[in-house]
């Protein structure tokens, strides 16, 4: 028997596997950084910040879909208003014309560039989506999967908990923003640091709204094994992954994330698609992410050393979640029934 302590301890897992989760899907993953690919004492060091900056948030942002009876619609908003923040003020990588030590930054960011908002589009289309999906949306989709509880999303924090990340979030900001400053990035003006906040507060809004209204009593239609979905998600995940940085690119991209979401939409409107789906979706994105970080560590020169050992590990450590979120769990024990007696 569960004891109440037990299940309290569960929940705080539970949110702890969610806090590393978080940051390595949204980091790490990728490989993108050749300062820290492969070196495990840096990876490791660096979730000191990035847990808070990402897995912070995810965690928030569940807690607050627990309690208010949020549906997907209000996480994926809730997950765009972090990813406008963070990419518009709190690094402000959406409007810097160079960043840290990006030679090639001002490059890939002209290919695509809308003058009078100051954003390149492709940019704009791989940091938004990359904080909605890698950052949040899946982190939360595959650690939450093994809640086991049956009913709606229930929180896994109280008080104490919940403001603690608040704060460690707020700090971990303050340090990222302060770093990327002192490393000569430029700044977003005022007028493009006050666009993004009022964009995230619109996807706010539309979380508190949308994002609670009833949904549709789900329909008597077949929906795909959690297998399937996996496989179909994974092959668009990786077409994805490479499209080019131009406006070809975020014309292929946005097409496959319509045509993905459309189809996630029609499953989730059946009465046979459950938790396990979700994390089918989820597993394939990350997934596909993982694959995607040999692609960098490949056409990244210098070869950073280690770097394809990192991401077999990643690539491992990411099917193995994956698996284990999708797999139905196992059959309650049957008591006996002391009724019925044995005969000898």
């Amino acid at each position: 028997m569960v004891t109440v302590s037990g299940r309290s301890e569960r929940r705080r897992l539970l949110a702890l596997l969610l806090f590393v989760v978080a940051p390595v899907c949204a980091e790490y993953l990728t490989a993108y950084d050749p300062e820290v690919t492969g070196q495990a004492a840096a990876l490791v060091g660096g979730l000191v910040i990035l847990g808070p900056l990402y897995g912070a948030p995810a965690i928030l942002i569940r807690e607050l879909a627990a309690r208010t009876r949020m549906h997907w619609t209000g996480i994926l908003a809730l997950a765009g208003a972090f990813g406008v923040l963070q990419a518009g003020v709190v690094d402000q990588s959406l409007f810097a014309t160079s960043y840290m030590s990006y030679d090639d930054w001002a490059t890939g960011r002209a290919l695509t560039l809308i003058p009078p908002l100051g954003v390149a589009g492709a940019f704009a289309l791989n940091f938004l989506v990359g904080h909605v999906v890698w950052s949040i949306g899946a982190p939360i989709a595959l650690v939450e999967t093994f809640d086991r509880r049956p009913g709606p999303r229930q929180p896994w924090l109280g008080l104490s908990g919940t403001t603690a990340l608040v704060v460690l979030w707020v700090l971990a900001s303050v340090v990222v923003s302060q770093d990327i400053r002192d490393s000569g990035s430029d700044q977003a003006s005022t007028g493009q640091l006050l666009g993004a906040v009022a964009v995230a507060a619109l996807l706010v809004l539309v979380a508190c709204t949308f994002g609670r209204r009833r949904l549709p009593t789900p329909l008597s239609r077949r929906v795909p094994v959690p297998a399937r979905v996996f496989g179909l998600v994974l092959v668009a995940a990786l077409g994805y992954q490479f499209i080019p940085g131009t406006w070809l690119g975020v014309g292929l991209g946005t097409a496959i994330l319509v045509a993905g979401a459309v189809a996630v939409t029609r499953w989730s409107r059946s009465a046979g698609w459950g938790p396990r789906h979700a994390a089918a979706v989820a597993g394939a994105a990350v997934v596909a992410r993982a694959l995607g970080g040999f692609v960098t560590v490949a056409t990244t020169d210098p070869r950073p050393p280690g770097g394809f050992a990192q991401n077999t590990v990643l690539l491992i450590l990411s099917l193995t979640l994956a698996v284990a979120a999708v797999r139905p769990p196992r059959p309650a024990p049957v008591a006996p029934d002391p009724a019925v007696t044995t005969p000898r």
